[in-house]
């Protein structure tokens, strides 16, 4: 394959996945913003969102204080965000588009119905467009656009780069969810383990989608201990940080095998994948919480820059 065409699949993955982050995103801070005394903590949970994202810098620039409203546009519509709905959608349309002929009639249709309808989403008046229709929205259309590559593309080395793209970027998303919460920080400390803390942890999985899940997975009780195991470290959840590096490993021994060459990149993922293996909660909590997902993410943009290098310039090592 031309690694042209590899790179436009795997960021069709990607974009499609950042889409459905940002509007869990979202959901996350019309949540949290519903309880009360919810910002009397160090900072208001949209401001806490902008910094998970990496947003904080430039939103402020252009908009000053993180104003609810603000923060919805900036995030769902605002094309000057490069990480917006509207612009990753848009994004993963120009690459569907430039290779279409790599892709299903069924793949490229569900691209192209969520891009049509997200341009007449842009001209309805924003006083009719409820943040949660806008949420569901764009995860229904996430889940349709995956579906049809599940159900229709040819299991060949687009399909590995496709799945390359959605791992990765969903690896990265769980974990800056995850650190949501740890911006959303809580009045004092005694409130660890309170109605409020609870409430966040319960807010996450509903956003991740995974609430049922992990009642199936654990019960009725919700603790820290037990949503972190569930997010990173369960093979059982679909969005578990080790789910996605043992699924970017499957797909870049798929290629691996395929080009029949190994390079520095497989053996990067199983190394990150043998050490999560062998970490418990009790390991992750006594690094901190937010310390061990800064270095994940760090690992993860390691991964994504060798995949780049490797695959997607031409350059295979």
């Amino acid at each position: 394959m031309l690694s042209r065409t590899a790179e436009n699949l795997y960021w069709i993955a990607r974009y499609m996945e950042r889409a459905e982050k940002t509007a869990r995103l979202l959901e996350v801070g019309a949540r949290i913003s519903l309880m009360p005394g919810a910002a009397h903590g160090y900072r208001s949970e949209w401001d806490s969102i902008l910094r998970a994202s990496g947003m904080a810098e430039c939103f402020a620039r252009k908009y000053g204080d993180p104003v609810q409203r603000n923060v919805e546009s900036y995030l769902f519509f605002d094309l000057d965000n490069p990480s917006s709905i509207a612009s990753c959608i848009g994004q993963a349309r120009e690459n569907g588009r430039v290779v279409r002929t790599a892709l299903t009639t069924q793949v490229w249709d569900a691209l192209n119905t969520a891009y049509q309808e997200l341009k007449e989403l842009a001209r309805t008046e924003r006083s009719d467009l409820p943040l949660s229709m806008l949420t569901d929205w764009t995860l229904r259309h996430g889940a349709q656009l995956r579906g049809a590559i599940d159900a229709t593309q040819l299991r060949n080395d687009n399909y590995d780069f496709l799945h390359l793209g959605y791992f990765l970027e969903r690896a990265d998303n769980t974990a800056r969810l995850l650190d949501v919460k740890y911006f959303v920080l809580l009045p004092r400390v005694e409130f660890v383990g309170s109605g409020l803390d609870n409430y966040q942890w319960t807010t996450l999985l509903r956003a991740l989608s995974a609430h049922r899940a992990f009642h199936w997975a654990y019960g009725g009780e919700v603790t820290a201990a037990k949503i972190a195991h569930f997010l990173i470290l369960n093979p059982q959840c679909p969005r578990s940080l080790l789910t996605c590096i043992a699924g970017m490993s499957d797909h870049l021994d798929r290629l691996a095998r395929g080009y029949q060459r190994s390079t520095n990149v497989q053996s990067r993922a199983r190394a990150i994948l043998g050490e999560l293996s062998e970490l418990s909660v009790d390991d992750i909590f006594d690094e901190g919480m937010h310390e061990f997902l800064t270095r994940f993410i760090g690992d993860v943009g390691g991964l994504a820059g060798l995949v780049n290098d490797i695959y997607l310039s031409g350059d295979m090592r």
